[in-house]
């Protein structure tokens, strides 16, 4: 709002006033009359000198359910929107692009456009019908930028893809500064598994660092804390501070990236609790959200009855729980969803050996390809989708399919990752230092497109790892592009420890990954145990590979193996190789010394 006279938050208190009045006329409101978000609304409110508001909400959300059953049920909020403005409601799970421009506002966000769609408030959580009236009566009053709404900063992209000394150890600093040594976890406000810093920390203590070592086994000790003692799954966070006010909403993504850090973690310690978890996880996503065709739905509620607090029911056992009845399940299959559970079962499957996982793995990736797939290698979120093809899905995609190739050795599964990434540069990218957009940049879209930082790490990771594979140079300049922008100067400011990610991202880039080929038939058993031996390296940046000269040309080309005998393994680096390995119990010794 306008400097003068009055703050914004003056104007909203003298409004309340104005619309306490309001309230008490006699007259009841209708019932709000929500559109979708679409383009039309922007012209309508032009056309009719009206704001829109957006409710950006989650059907998961217990504070949205709240605020529709008490806000948006006031006479006088009903009033003053019917007379004023244009109601949107989004699911935000829908709009991967409305969701990452207002992520700091949510869940629920609320967002408020003038006429000509410039935003002039944007809220964060719930608002009482009080807060609400005053809100939408001050900006009635004065329809200028309130100060919620900052211009968006210029971006000057780095023209470096790697951290100098002096920035890294800044960052680490930063990094390690947010873990919460009283209570644990990273983070002193909500707590959760933040899976990038509890993988960062693993990489640390694989080399050595008792400290990181420390914090990564505290944090999954103290996750359990969030775990469904019942039907297993995790919560999504606990609120105040500690471990002990769970939120109960459980997210697909939660449940993933969960289960792909406990596997790592099992892997590199073999702790019977890590393993517990992982078991308790596999149960919920297979009794709750799996369908039977063996995709993932996107989440469940938090509450049984919208807007009560389900504290109470999550405390009763199973049959106390199915008397009063299930919470509900959101029946969207997105494929980015389901890319990050895919990618997490393939390092579950890879920890334990088990065939089972494998197959769960890939059934899933034959459904969304033959679901959600789009020309030229990207991916729908839903199968209708209002607009998009958004960054996400195809980039959990392309993860996916190529965890699935490190698994299986399948090249199938890494033609559809490259092409995945193929489509990730022609409709996402934004110029070499501009990083890759959430949504499609070629075409008009309003919002316009622009990048969110989690997903531009997620890219320089999956280009750094496809590039190692393919030997393609464009999969490495597609990281460096989503690095560059990454590393510009302002980027990582007030991120906190949240920079865990590209501090991963980075080094991948610059540093060559634990390289273990297996040269022998893939019916020979020493081959057999020495590849699953490559599998359970608990490090995330390896390349393994699984040549079988009856199959064809090496990998990338590169026969720098002697012919030999009998199946051997080699640790390879800068196109040079060691000495052959002779079997899994060998291969597992030389690894252990790897740092």
């Amino acid at each position: 709002m306008r400097a003068g006279r009055y703050s914004f938050i003056a104007l909203v208190l003298a409004a309340s006033v104005a619309v306490s009045r309001l309230a008490a006329a006699d007259t009841p409101a209708a019932p709000v009359a929500w559109q979708a978000w679409s383009p039309e609304v922007f012209a309508q409110a032009k056309r009719e000198n009206k704001f829109v508001l957006l409710d950006l909400q989650a059907v998961w959300c217990h504070w949205c359910h709240v605020m529709e059953e008490t806000t948006y049920r006031d006479p006088a909020v009903g009033r003053l929107l019917a007379s004023r403005y244009i109601a949107v409601r989004v699911d935000q799970d829908s709009r991967p692009d409305l969701a990452n421009r207002y992520e700091d506002y949510g869940w629920p966000a609320t967002v408020i456009y003038g006429p000509d769609g410039r935003e002039l408030v944007k809220r964060q959580g719930y608002l009482p019908p009080k807060e609400m009236a005053g809100l939408l009566q001050a900006v009635i009053d004065d329809p200028t930028p309130g100060p919620s709404v900052r211009p968006e900063p210029a971006v000057t992209a780095a023209t470096a893809t790697v951290l100098g000394d002096e920035r890294r150890a800044a960052l680490l600093r930063t990094w390690s500064e947010g873990y919460d040594d009283k209570a644990g976890g990273w983070g002193f406000s909500h707590k959760f598994l933040d899976w990038d810093s509890v993988e960062l920390a693993m990489r640390l203590a694989g080399r050595g660092d008792e400290t990181a070592a420390r914090r990564a086994r505290a944090t999954l000790r103290l996750q359990h804390r969030l775990l469904d003692p019942v039907w297993g799954g995790v919560y999504q966070y606990s609120a105040g501070g500690d471990w002990n006010e769970p939120h109960f909403e459980k997210l697909a993504q939660m449940q993933a990236e969960n289960l792909r850090i406990y596997a790592q973690a099992y892997a590199r310690w073999q702790d019977p609790a890590d393993w517990e978890m992982l078991r308790a996880l596999r149960l919920y996503l297979r009794g709750f959200l799996t369908t039977r065709d063996g995709v993932v739905q996107a989440s469940q509620d938090a509450d049984l009855v919208p807007g009560e607090h389900s504290a109470g029911y999550y405390a009763l056992d199973d049959d106390g729980r199915r008397a009063r009845g299930i919470p509900r399940i959101d029946p969207h299959v997105y494929a980015r969803e389901n890319g990050w559970v895919i990618a997490a079962v393939c390092q579950f499957a890879a920890t334990t050996g088990q065939a089972t996982y494998r197959t769960e793995a890939e059934r899933a990736a034959r459904w969304v390809l033959a679901h959600r797939a789009l020309p030229g290698g990207g991916f729908r979120h839903d199968e209708h989708d209002a607009a998009g093809p958004y960054l996400g899905d195809t980039l959990a995609m392309g993860r996916a399919f190529l965890a699935l190739h490190q698994l299986t050795q399948d090249r199938a599964w890494l033609d559809h990752a490259a092409a995945a990434a193929e489509f990730l540069a022609a409709h996402f990218g934004r110029g070499a230092e501009a990083g890759f957009a959430s949504s499609d940049t070629t075409v008009n879209a309003f919002p316009a497109p622009r990048p969110q930082f989690d997903e531009n790490v997620g890219v320089a990771r999956f280009g750094t790892a496809l590039a190692e594979v393919t030997g393609r140079a464009e999969f490495r300049a597609m990281a460096a592009t989503a690095l560059r922008w990454l590393l510009a100067p302002g980027q990582t400011d007030g991120r906190g420890f949240y920079v865990a990610g590209l501090l991963l991202a980075e080094e991948e880039a610059r540093t060559d990954p634990i390289h273990i080929a297996i040269v022998g038939r893939r019916d020979d058993p020493v081959a057999q145990a020495m590849f699953a031996a490559a599998l359970r390296v608990p490090e995330a940046h390896k390349l393994v590979e699984w040549w079988d000269r009856r199959d064809g040309p090496a990998p990338r080309g590169e026969d720098i193996y002697p012919v030999l005998d009998h199946a051997a393994a080699f640790l390879c680096a800068n196109g040079a190789c060691s000495s052959p390995i002779p079997d899994a119990a060998a291969l597992t010794a030389r690894l252990a010394k790897v740092k």
